[in-house]
């Protein structure tokens, strides 16, 4: 690593000061072995409170992304900026040399998501995208039953007052958010299935109810998915419900494993056996990660990130696939 990261503190510059850039951002700012160096967002008053809170000074906040990018100081980037941004801001970062840390989705378009894991995979840098489930124990033990079997059967299903929770933000304009609860909220979902059971897609039919004329903004999908090994997938997204609650349930041969939970809390881990009998693991998630921890870890490492470019791929691939299904009505190939 040049300008040795391992012995001095990471200079992080973080783009976009919502949600993902001031909880894992103070993450960030907290971390013995990281300094907040610089931010960036359009909004003058976040900047200067974000700054404040961080200990940025007001010569490192920034209402340009590209004026960022001429901090030659900085090593690493956070980027959580709506869901189309992501595509040149990671691109810049990566010519820049520097880690990144990108909120989910990596991209709304699959030959861009191709174009940066390739570029990913080639570089020295890290880059981790922001899937937390991958932290999370009870995914983590799931994960554990599925390293020698496959599932052969899941459904899936999240569901959110979304609608009302994203009124006035970008998140209802498709130009910055590239779709709807899908690329959103159902992002997780997908990507917790996919890295759980190690299941590659196939092909998607789908079904979407959509809050805009245009139907670019999804508050309702139904997706049918086929996987490679011949397993079946239904999977579920209501982002026009009353509250939180999301659930797993991932069937093999000998019984089954339910992930369930309610709002943004950890999540609960039940196995069953073929006698129908319960057994739920103990797990802690006290032990878990930050996010802003395992990045951090990475870079210092040289190891791979928990969440990659190549999850981040797939998930977009099936994301993309479905969208498709949903317009044209017929089943679509899933191009992993």
């Amino acid at each position: 690593m040049s300008d040795s990261a391992t012995s001095r503190s990471i200079r992080v510059g973080i783009v976009g000061l919502g949600y993902i850039g001031t909880t894992v951002g103070g993450g960030f700012h907290r971390h013995p072995d990281a300094t907040v160096h610089a931010i960036c967002d359009l909004d003058a008053e976040q900047r200067e409170a974000v700054g404040r809170d961080f200990a940025v000074p007001a010569e490192r906040r920034y209402a340009e992304y590209a004026a960022m990018l001429e901090e030659s100081t900085i090593d690493a980037v956070l980027i959580g900026t709506p869901h189309t941004l992501h595509y040149e801001q990671v691109l810049a970062a990566l010519d820049r040399n520097w880690h990144v840390y990108c909120d989910k989705p990596l991209t709304t378009d699959l030959e861009r998501a191709r174009e940066l894991a390739s570029l990913a995979e080639r570089s020295d840098r890290t880059v981790m995208v922001g899937y937390q489930r991958h932290l999370q124990t009870a995914f983590r033990t799931a994960r554990e039953r599925f390293a020698d079997r496959e599932p052969t059967w899941l459904t899936a299903a999240i569901t959110q007052d979304w609608i009302d929770d994203s009124r006035g933000t970008w998140r209802l304009d498709p130009e910055l958010s590239g779709g709807g609860f899908l690329y959103d909220t159902g992002s997780h979902v997908l990507d917790g299935v996919l890295w759980t059971t190690g299941l590659e897609p196939a092909s998607v039919a789908a079904s979407m109810d959509f809050h805009d004329e245009a139907a670019r903004i999804d508050r309702r999908a139904h997706l049918d998915v086929r996987f490679e090994n011949g397993a079946t997938g239904t999977f579920s997204f209501h982002g026009d419900a009353p509250s939180v609650r999301e659930h797993l349930h991932l069937w093999d041969d000998k019984g089954a494993v339910y992930l369930e939970g309610t709002q943004w809390g950890s999540r609960e881990v039940i196995e069953i056996d073929s006698d129908a009998g319960e057994y739920a693991p103990y797990i802690d998630p006290r032990d878990e990660q930050s996010r802003a921890d395992a990045f951090l870890e990475s870079v210092t490492a040289g190891t791979n990130p928990p969440a990659t470019v190549a999850d981040a791929r797939r998930v977009t691939a099936l994301t993309e696939a479905a969208y498709e299904a949903a317009r044209t009505g017929d089943r679509i190939p899933v191009e992993t």
